[in-house]
């Protein structure tokens, strides 16, 4: 049997992290994805030759000092992960279809709340103290810290209070209130559900700057994959654990692959979806309130996704700066989130410019709000074999999809051409999600996520369900736990010389 110090199972992006960080401070690594490539969501898809983003479209924290910066500077892959800003006002859009009111976003903290002021100067101090609250939280989190990072959960007041309750207290502006949830876009949680502490953590980096990357996720495939060459990690695809065997004082002994083969590992670190996890952990070894725990987590909202590109829309010497449009049907996102709203979902539109086969092209991405609840007919199905039924509830989506496009940019009515669709069972089904959600299980108020040290000693979670949603929370959490495995003083030294250096 071979031996290693750590198997790493889920080489999405916080796999991926986990695995360098663990290799960087001197430790032998499996890594382990159950898909034919390592990369999880990062992954992009092609059709036709045109790349489309998968899972990660785009995200914040690039800014000076930012987490996101942090983490790639100590990963030394900053150089090779280049961000494509959104700099103009018009580039973030949010559009209140019931009136077709439109509110643009400026970047930077102090520029978005003179924005919010000029739009509510009626409502100043209600704006005033709402940034005030999420730099005050940002503030009072660790965690967001790389040199002062903590395996314990630092819980403030604002951990225990929805983002609902603090915009409630606030204001009673229905519009006000609309776009400063708007965000929920980017954890998949109700205003009502999620603490205000991880709205803000998720939010504050988006206020400061929103970046795409050139070539996506592939970006951070092709960084990671460079990297590993140097350490001393093994990556098996196709591969999963389907057994933890031997387990003395609880701690697990042998692990056993799907090929068969079995591996000894003083630790397994689990980056997948915590219920995927509970398929895997004996559950002789593991408390009923602990399976209830796991059981009762809830998906996050997921997306119906429309995949297109512009024709013939680019002369050789304009550049497109990618662009996000929001299209909300109501200003109450709480109502609009539930999967039972009878209304135009939530679309968000993705513009950005790409290279196919060596020509610039204009490539757009819808994604509208989508729940479990609607395909609840066909989740016995599998790819290549949906009912009818199935399909013409997609043609559906496709059509009305495409008839909000055409009614928010009428200038691409001869240009643009859908190029494919993915509803949320595609996603569960490519992607080994168990609900095809878009982040993981929801960030609740006063929920303790499967993080850390689990009932089995040398058993550990990470992941996007952990700690916050996204590619920020993903990694971070990596980072959380690379410091419980390699060791306080050493982790901090390594830690500090890296963004030193």
């Amino acid at each position: 049997m071979k031996r290693y110090d750590d198997i790493v199972v889920g080489s999405g992006i916080s796999g991926m992290t986990l695995a360098l960080l663990l290799c960087m401070n001197g430790h032998s690594v499996l890594l382990l994805e159950k898909n034919r490539n390592i990369g999880g969501s990062m992954v992009r898809f092609y059709k036709q030759g045109i790349p489309f983003d998968t899972g990660f479209h785009f995200t914040g924290g690039f800014y000076k000092s930012g987490i996101l910066s942090d983490m790639l500077t100590v990963l030394g892959i900053d150089d090779q992960i280049q961000p494509v800003f959104i700099t103009k006002e018009a580039g973030n859009r949010v559009i209140f279809e019931e009136d077709n009111s439109v509110y643009d976003f400026p970047f930077g903290y102090t520029e978005t709340i003179a924005k919010m002021k000029g739009y509510f100067p009626g409502e100043k101090t209600a704006i005033e103290k709402y940034f005030g609250m999420i730099l005050n939280v940002c503030r009072k989190t660790v965690a967001l810290d790389l040199r002062n990072i903590s395996l314990s959960q630092d819980w403030i007041d604002e951990d225990y209070i929805s983002l609902d309750e603090v915009l409630n207290k606030l204001t009673g502006n229905k519009k006000l209130k609309g776009l400063l949830s708007k965000y929920s876009m980017c954890y998949g949680a109700k205003p009502s559900e999620i603490s205000f502490a991880n709205h803000s953590r998720v939010s504050f980096g988006l206020y400061e700057s929103v970046a795409r990357v050139k070539d996506g996720g592939d970006a951070f495939i092709r960084a990671f994959k460079k990297l590993f060459a140097g350490f001393d990690i093994d990556i098996r695809t196709n591969s999963c654990i389907t057994e933890c065997a031997d387990v003395k004082n609880n701690i697990v002994g042998r692990f056993v692959l799907n090929t068969g083969e079995e591996i000894i590992a003083d630790r397994c670190i689990f980056t997948i979806h915590p219920k995927a996890i509970l398929d895997v952990l004996p559950k002789s070894h593991l408390t009923k309130a602990f399976i209830s725990r796991v059981n009762a987590f809830e998906p996050t909202a997921g997306f119906f996704s429309l995949f297109g590109v512009l024709e013939n829309s680019m002369p050789p010497d304009k550049y497109y700066e990618p662009t996000i449009l929001s299209l909300f049907s109501s200003t109450d996102i709480n109502r609009m989130m539930d999967p039972s709203y009878t209304g135009e979902p939530a679309l968000v539109i993705l513009k950005n410019q790409d290279a196919v086969n060596g020509k610039k092209q204009v490539v757009l991405t819808a994604l509208e709000l989508s729940f479990s609840e609607h395909i609840r007919g066909w989740v016995d199905s599998t790819p290549g074999s949906r009912p009818e039924g199935y399909q013409k509830y997609k043609n559906d989506r496709i059509d009305k999809i495409m008839k909000r496009i055409m009614k928010a940019y009428p200038e691409y009515k001869d240009s643009f051409t859908m190029i494919d669709a993915a509803s949320i069972l595609t996603f569960r089904d490519y992607l080994h999600s168990p609900d095809g959600s878009a982040y993981g299980i929801k960030q609740k108020v006063g929920q303790f996520n499967l993080f850390g040290k689990l009932p089995l000693r040398n058993i550990y979670a990470a992941g996007q369900s952990s700690v916050l949603p996204g590619i920020v929370g993903a990694m971070l959490s990596s980072f959380i736990i690379g410091r419980a495995v390699v060791g306080k003083d050493p982790y901090a030294d390594f830690i500090k010389e890296r963004l030193n250096s």
